[in-house]
């Protein structure tokens, strides 16, 4: 059988409360179920999944994740959005959060980089649609100019297909 698409992440996080405030506050994920003091279940906000994220308390005695830094690991996870004033609200939330830590133009889709309150990295990211697909667009890294995309690409154009499809959609 083969793998389709990642159903959802776990993460040990050293304060689960911090990191559920976090996750729900500034990236608007809602908490699905917990498990007191031990574990945070949490949806995305349009998602239909029983849980997109888990976050298991190890403890504030918890070093640091070494992953990229000398360590293999995960580097990063990338959660979808629909439209570029969601990408754009998302700036503005992660920059008043002090958890922006960069904006990539990759060509095919455009990123939000952040850091959450232990360091781990994720991207968030709007997929150019594949009807907006032209030849002067390619696969590259250079900074975003989110401004330049929305004038492109139009604030409320719906990206396009990639890791998840809504119900009722098909591809």
């Amino acid at each position: 059988m083969p793998i389709n698409r990642l159903n959802h992440a776990v993460l040990f996080v050293r304060d689960l409360d911090v990191s559920v405030a976090f996750y729900t506050d500034v990236l608007k994920f809602r908490v699905a179920e917990t498990l007191p003091g031990q574990a945070a279940f949490l949806r995305a906000a349009e998602s239909t999944n029983d849980h997109d994220l888990g976050l298991f308390r190890v403890g504030t005695q918890a070093a640091a994740s070494g992953a990229g830094r000398g360590s293999v690991g995960l580097y990063h996870l990338a959660w979808e959005v629909t439209t570029l004033a969601d990408l754009e609200v998302l700036q503005r939330d992660l920059a008043e959060a002090g958890a922006l830590s960069g904006l990539s133009d990759h060509g095919t889709t455009k990123s939000l980089y952040g850091r959450d309150p232990d360091g781990l990295e994720f991207e968030i990211v709007w997929l150019v649609p594949a009807h907006l697909l032209t030849d002067d667009v390619v696969m590259t890294t250079r900074p975003l100019d989110l401004a330049r995309e929305i004038a492109r690409y139009g604030r409320d154009t719906r990206s396009g297909l990639g890791i998840s499809v809504p119900l009722g959609v098909s591809v």
